[in-house]
């Protein structure tokens, strides 16, 4: 694949309809998902010898990645919006917060032993 093919496929990954969906109707509602939309790219070239005394080279790589952030609702001519729940990211943290809560409580029992 040629830089320009790469960098097109690239331009046409990152629009706005990736960011938000399209809109649809629930309970007389209309509702636009939201995402979060991100990505980078590089690229390389090359001149010079390679290994066997050949000159070349080339390189380039794209990448991206999305999350729903939450939705939009229009109902009764009122705009709000509605913050999706990432659950994972709540047990995640949760998690971090008991074994580093689990790991002082150890830590300052073990201290008043000694004593």
């Amino acid at each position: 694949m040629k830089y320009a093919e790469l960098l097109g496929q690239a331009r046409d990954a990152i629009t706005v309809r990736r960011v938000f969906g399209d809109p649809y109707e629930s309970d007389g509602a209309v509702v636009i998902p939201a995402a979060s939309v991100g990505g980078g790219g590089g690229g390389g070239g090359g001149t010079g010898d390679g290994a066997d005394g050949r000159g070349e080279g080339e390189g380039l790589a794209f990448g991206m990645g999305a999350e729903p952030v939450g939705a939009f609702v229009l109902r009764d001519g009122k705009l709000t919006w509605h913050p999706a729940l990432d659950v994972n990211a709540i047990i995640a943290t949760v998690g971090k917060v008991l074994i580093a809560g689990i790991v002082a409580f150890a830590v300052t029992r073990r201290g008043k032993r000694r004593d």
